[in-house]
């Protein structure tokens, strides 16, 4: 059996709205074409809520890819969920940390589920045949990243005798983005599955996860603006009989990131810099790109960022491009040199480090805590430059021992 994999389309996306539509249709549309089924690992729409014209175009969207499958492919069962079949089209998904709501409340594509537009087998396993071959698709729809090891246990996913088994879910791996603990690695997946895919991450990705291939498609419009996002955007076409898939491209907006190194140069030598670089590549690319501009580097001396207006570049090839702009790597010598002045600086005689040491000391003090950890480790704590959540979480652990956010 053929398989599309059609993930993160983020219908709705208001930056980019027209993309995220029509990228969304002619992956959805093509997939419906060359596939037996098509299944969706999460992120459909954009908004946990979304608007109603927004619905609207998706309903549109997988009536007519339901039309194409009509015939293929077709839905035998589902266990889990609610157990109920509103569709016999193979249109199997799940929802997304984007749809996610709070816990027992319905989402969007839950909504698009009971109206028979697609499955939601969020929490559930749905088995789909052809000419006698089964393949069985069990989903875990995006939820918070700490809850995802209390999940799987809870469920307890397991393959389906007889048939291909699929283990699709929405979530952040930490062999792919080890930025935090609560990430799940790959060992954590249930074993036994012949295809393990993943949605959330918008790059693609192929591993191997317990001896088996592991796919994330990547999404099929560009969101982030980030540097991995300039690959070429599509969907997965994977044959459950080879166990071999394929990329199939879709038309997408060009992306380009533009680096622009100032070497003490002043805000007008760097607008002249700026504007060249822009357009050479609207002339090289074409087409109507998606085009980040970083500056980084130091400014001449006197100026700091402030001082740096790119806003007549920008509106000079609105016509040409869509341009958004990073400069805050472009460093200041003199308003670095101010910084370290007020770090160095003391109130009333005191250096402003020890006042807040002070300060710390009065109110732990004051609030009664008198547990062993060092108000000093504490106060660099507080004072690092880490998010504000990670600081606030980390604090209270230091305080108060394990923290467990609450759920949502």
């Amino acid at each position: 059996m053929k398989i599309g994999i059609v993930s993160d389309m983020h219908i709705g996306y208001e930056r980019f709205e027209e993309d995220a539509r029509a990228q969304a249709r002619e992956a959805l549309i093509k997939a419906a074409g060359l596939a037996d089924a098509i299944i969706v690992p999460g992120d459909v729409f954009d908004r946990r809520a979304p608007p109603p014209h927004v619905i609207a175009e998706a309903i549109k969207i997988f009536r007519e890819t339901g039309d194409i499958l009509q015939g293929k492919a077709k839905v035998l069962r589902k266990e889990g969920g609610d157990g109920k079949l509103y569709t016999d089209i193979p249109i199997i998904a799940i929802s997304g940390t984007h749809e996610r709501t709070a816990i027992g409340s319905e989402n969007a594509v839950t909504l698009l589920g009971l109206a028979g537009i697609l499955v939601d087998t969020s929490e559930a396993v749905t088995t789909i045949e052809k000419d006698g071959e089964r393949v069985a698709i069990f989903g875990l729809g995006g939820i918070s990243e700490e809850r995802v090891r209390d999940k799987l246990a809870e469920l307890k996913p397991k393959p389906e005798k007889g048939a291909f088994n699929i283990f699709m879910f929405h979530q952040s791996i930490y062999e792919i983005l080890p930025f935090s603990e609560d990430f799940i690695h790959y060992e954590d997946l249930p074993e036994g599955f012949d295809l393990y895919v993943d949605g959330h991450i918008h790059s693609r990705v192929d591993a191997t996860v317990h001896g088996k291939q592991f796919i994330i498609p990547g999404s099929t419009v560009l969101t982030q603006l980030k540097e991995g996002e300039q690959e070429s955007k599509g969907f997965v076409l994977y044959d459950t009989k080879s166990r071999s898939y394929e990329f199939v491209k879709i038309n997408s907006r060009k992306f380009i990131v533009l680096h622009i190194k100032s070497e003490k140069f002043t805000p007008n030598e760097i607008a002249e810099k700026s504007d060249r670089e822009i357009a050479r590549t609207v002339e090289e690319v074409g087409g109507k790109p998606i085009i980040k501009l970083i500056v980084e580097g130091e400014m001449a001396l006197g100026y700091n960022s402030a001082d740096l207006q790119l806003r007549s570049v920008t509106k000079k090839y609105v016509e040409h491009a869509i341009i958004d702009i990073d400069s805050s790597k472009l460093e200041s010598p003199e308003l670095e040199e101010k910084l370290e002045g007020v770090r160095d600086s003391k109130l009333g005689g005191i250096p402003i480090k020890d006042k807040g040491m002070e300060m710390l000391k009065s109110r732990l003090k004051e609030y009664g805590y008198s547990g062993k950890f060092d108000a000093v480790q504490l106060f660099e704590m507080l004072s690092s430059d880490s998010s504000k959540d990670k600081v606030i979480k980390a604090a209270i652990e230091a305080l108060y021992g394990n923290y467990q956010q609450p759920q949502e």
